[in-house]
């Protein structure tokens, strides 16, 4: 696990420069650093490392294969490297390190382009091809590892974190305006394109080739629903297991302490119960509460998972003046600003576990598989009303519930979604509502945006136009597995542990249990209103029952409580202060009146209120 950074452009380049920048992420790799530089002087990779797998000097990057003229920098794990090398050494080939990273590149040159099939793991890399005078970047198919590049001033940029890229530019790149929008509808901006202007994300499941000052992107993986036929449910049942435990397996592959991060919900602690007995010593498991009462405090869980399986368990309590303090940090390390209160309790966890282990395994991305989320249930409800009463019908009672009951009551909401066809209606797990835009928005912003915005409608349709003709369920999880999980879980996942220097691996998302979890019929995911069906059914008799049913939590954050007490004073400071940059885009009277409605307790603005001070942080470090 490491950060990468490369430079390309045709002024000859600067070593002293070229460390300056890794600097701005020294976090991700605190281990050791190196740097490569082509014979013409113009083309520079640079590596951060942080020791996993062969910790030796031998596991130092930028590796060459100097037989091939290939040099790679590389973040993240292939997991199947052992099997891999050992089909590559049937094949002539000989390795000189213990290291993945040298399976990528053989396999890189043996099979082409065509080495992203066989690597099962998180990863994103760039290879130098001197045979062919290319760079080849790719990154895994689900997007557990970041990728971003820039293509501005003469220069191609490529690096694992934003803040990288900026400092190698001349001039900082202008505000992606219109993506404001995009933000404030989902809390994160889903898609390529970044709020810095030129600053590109690599897709998931995407290679891009980079050649003659030319850049050509190719998808090479996508998932598919095809789950209309039925093997029965113990046959999902038991090949889920099988290869979810097959997954964790591969994720124990490190020559370094390994730990879990265990909230006391069916996710984590699944991954504990079947890791258990396993491991010869006590799994060492980290927790993290807010003391606001037991809402906020899941602790109880923990302790009972951990108990139950004789871990050395560890836990950490933050307060909201701890919580406070961090969020410039906060928004640094994100690079993006990403309306994910949750992400700072995973740094403090993350940290918490520095202090025992280099790796840790987590429950990310269960909820997109197995269908974890009530939004789904809920969703089929409304889809029901709709059909039933029509467009014409549900619009009217929509607006009678408006005018009695209040915009922001939440069955005036679901009958607002009611009233629209799925295609409008569904924006994912994060949604944000509508109503509050257009208060909030200053007219001229809200005129030049939606001038602008038809790229991303662009987007948001062609990912469900990909689903069409299949089941809600289908079309949901998909849409969630390419915006909400990889835009906003995975970014948090991946800037929050590498800022403590902690490798975060998840099990739930091998490409091999997303491919087959996509296999299963709907019905089997939520039965007997019961999200998660199989994965429940799965865990009965390792997990106690009161673990498996319980509603889930995550870690929860009391933002509601603290923006109405301990930070209430830091809130308005931030949001109603003459120099507060947001009030170019929103309207002061309207975020006082947010305000005043949440302290007097008239209605819970606290999301909103969240998503306009990550927002102003975002701005105050990335705008002049």
């Amino acid at each position: 696990m490491c950060a990468i950074y490369g430079m390309s452009c045709v002024e000859e380049l600067n070593k002293n420069t070229l460390i300056s920048i890794l600097n701005t992420m020294h976090y991700r790799g605190p281990d050791d650093k190196g740097l490569w530089c082509h014979e013409g002087g113009n083309l520079m990779f640079a590596h951060l490392r942080l020791s996993v797998i062969d910790t030796t000097a031998a596991g130092r990057q930028p590796f060459e294969d100097k037989d091939h003229n290939c040099v790679i920098t590389y973040n993240g794990e292939v997991y199947n490297y052992l099997e891999i090398r050992s089909e590559l050494e049937t094949k002539g080939y000989k390795f000189h390190t213990k290291t993945d990273t040298e399976v990528i590149v053989k396999a890189y040159i043996e099979y082409g382009h065509g080495c992203l099939e066989h690597f099962n793991g998180m990863f994103s890399f760039v290879i130098w091809d001197g045979r062919s005078e290319e760079l080849f970047l790719a990154r895994d198919r689900l997007g557990i590892k970041p990728l971003y590049y820039s293509l501005i001033e003469n220069q191609f940029i490529f690096s694992s974190e934003v803040k990288a890229i900026l400092a190698g530019l001349k001039t900082k790149p202008k505000v992606n305006k219109n993506l404001i929008d995009d933000y404030m509808s989902f809390g994160y901006i889903p898609g390529e394109n970044t709020l810095h202007k030129g600053i590109m994300r690599l897709l998931p499941a995407h290679y891009a080739v980079f050649k003659d000052e030319k850049l050509s992107i190719t998808q090479y993986w996508d998932l598919s629903f095809e789950n209309t036929t039925d093997k029965g449910f113990e046959y999902y049942l038991s090949q889920s297991k099988s290869l979810l435990e097959n997954s964790i397996n591969l994720r124990l592959r490190s020559d370094v302490p390994l730990g879990i991060f265990l909230s006391g919900g069916i996710d984590s602690s699944a991954v504990v119960g079947l890791l258990a007995d396993k491991v010869k010593e006590p799994l060492k498991t980290f927790s993290i509460s807010y003391d606001f009462g037991s809402e906020y405090d899941e602790s109880i869980y923990a302790k009972q998972v951990a108990e139950k399986f004789k871990t050395d368990h560890h836990e950490i309590k933050i307060t909201p003046q701890q919580f406070k303090k961090f969020i410039p940090e906060y928004i640094r390390l994100m690079d993006e600003p990403v309306t994910e209160a949750a992400a700072i309790s995973l740094f403090f966890v993350s940290k918490l576990a520095k202090e025992q282990v280099t790796v840790a395994l987590s429950g990310e991305g269960s909820d997109e598989i197995f269908a974890g989320y009530d939004l789904y249930q809920y969703m089929y409800i409304i889809e029901g009303f709709h059909k039933t009463l029509g467009t014409t019908v549900t619009n009217w009672i929509s607006k009678l519930s408006k005018r009695h009951l209040g915009e922001n009551h939440k069955l005036s909401k679901y009958l607002y979604l009611a009233s629209l066809p799925f295609e409008q209606r569904y924006k994912g797990v994060s949604t944000y509502s509508n109503s509050y835009k257009e208060l909030l928005y200053q007219d001229k912003f809200k005129a030049e945006i939606t001038e602008k915005n038809l790229s991303r409608k662009k987007y948001q349709t062609g990912i469900l136009d990909k689903t069409k003709g299949q089941n809600l369920l289908n079309r949901m999880l998909y849409f969630d597995t390419k915006t909400w999980l990889v835009d906003d879980l995975l970014i948090k996942a991946d800037r929050m542990s590498m800022a403590a220097s902690v490798e975060l691996r998840v099990p739930f998302l091998d490409y091999r249990l997303v491919e087959f979890a996509a296999t299963i019929p709907s019905k089997y995911k939520i039965k007997q209103r019961q999200g998660k069906y199989i994965l429940k059914k799965m865990m009965e008799g390792i997990l106690p029952k009161n673990i498996i049913y319980r509603k889930k939590k995550g870690f929860p954050t009391p933002l509601k409580l603290m923006f109405q007490h301990e930070l209430k004073g830091y809130v308005e400071e931030v949001l109603l202060s003459d120099n507060a940059k947001v009030h170019q885009y929103f309207k002061v009277g309207k975020i006082k009146e947010l305000i005043d409605e949440h302290n007097g307790n008239k209605s819970d603005h606290h999301r909103t209120l969240w998503q306009l001070i990550v927002l102003e942080e975002w701005l105050k470090q990335n705008t002049d």
